[in-house]
């Protein structure tokens, strides 16, 4: 691909075309409602990393 060619993409959250651009601050989506929404589904937890249950912090600074 020649730097004066544009690659079209899909936007992850509402699969609108787009145009991977330097100046589309909001790539690889479409827009800053469609880079909130995916924000918003990583902070209530519907997307997850795989991994192991966590270990408990035993390295606690609490005075109690």
């Amino acid at each position: 691909m020649t730097s004066n060619q544009k690659k079209n993409i899909h936007c992850p959250t509402c699969g609108k075309q787009n145009t991977w651009e330097s100046d589309n601050s909001f790539r690889p989506f479409c827009s800053e409602r469609c880079k909130l929404i995916d924000l918003g589904e990583w902070a209530g937890e519907q997307y997850r990393m795989p991994g192991g249950p966590a270990q408990p912090d035993n390295n606690n600074d609490d005075d109690s």
